[in-house]
């Protein structure tokens, strides 16, 4: 394959699928060698109109896997998304050959817990997370000494893109709990997990756990006013900002 500059891949779609109308996963061949953590984030673009555009995307795949998965979410009037919503298996783009981001697992503080809370597509670093863990785990590299407690906040049912797959994990490894909370419960009567969005619920599942600031760092992906009240809720439980609260938020709302 060819490559734009010595920055990009020029990669290839290989598997689209449709969670909802406005939420979908594809899986990408980059073309090249791509080594990351999960937790990290791959920066995507394509060329139109004599011009790049490029936005970061966090990676769902685990580094072990052959291909590069995201979990996308259209805006329509965002200036890549519905670029990227057209793509179909064998179109081409852009992709940096250099992923980033910092909200990587923390192996290092000796806090052995991780509380992971999500919103919608903020969920895919986590899947990241639990499919390579393990995968690690079932082939003896992973002890299980690290707890991931999983909170996944959708406003409808249908926008938890991976709740199945997140379910059969919470079910088969006994270091991963899962719980996904609608925010909308009034339109869904058939729905019946935890309501309330993400940040509500916070509190009761951070007691239930017995999670606090000497034994967990906290991971906030997506939805900025969830990160925003989030922090604010684990600041005054006595989580630091900068060594107990890692964060990717997913747009800087307008002012």
């Amino acid at each position: 394959m060819t490559v734009v500059d010595e920055k990009f891949f020029r990669a290839r779609v290989t598997k689209r699928a449709e969670f909802a109308p406005d939420l979908w996963m594809m899986r990408i061949q980059p073309g090249g060698e791509f080594t990351f953590v999960p937790g990290q984030y791959a920066t995507l673009g394509v060329e139109h109109d004599g011009k790049r555009t490029e936005r970061p995307y966090s990676i769902v795949s685990a580094p072990s896997e052959d291909e590069i998965e995201f979990f996308f979410e259209l805006v329509p009037e965002g200036a890549l998304t519905p670029r990227l919503y057209k793509l179909q298996p064998g179109d081409e783009l852009l992709m940096r050959k250099v992923p980033k981001g910092k909200c990587t697992l923390d192996t290092e503080s000796g806090r052995k817990n991780h509380l992971l809370v999500s919103t919608v597509t903020g969920v895919a670093p986590f899947v990241s997370f639990v499919r390579q863990m393990s995968k690690d785990w079932k082939e003896g590299r992973f002890d299980g000494s690290h707890q991931l407690y999983l909170l996944n906040g959708a406003s409808r049912p249908w926008e938890f893109g991976y709740k199945e797959e997140l379910t059969r994990f919470d079910a088969e490894l006994p270091w991963f709990k899962y719980v996904p909370t609608v925010s909308r419960p009034w339109d869904h009567a058939d729905w019946p997990g935890e309501i309330g969005r993400a940040d509500d619920v916070l509190r009761k599942y951070a007691d239930h756990w017995e999670l606090d600031a000497t034994n967990t760092t906290a991971y906030l992906c997506g939805h900025p006013d969830m990160i925003a009240n989030s922090k604010a809720i684990l600041k005054r439980r006595g989580f630091l900002d900068r060594t107990g609260v890692k964060e990717e938020v997913y747009w800087i709302p307008a002012k």
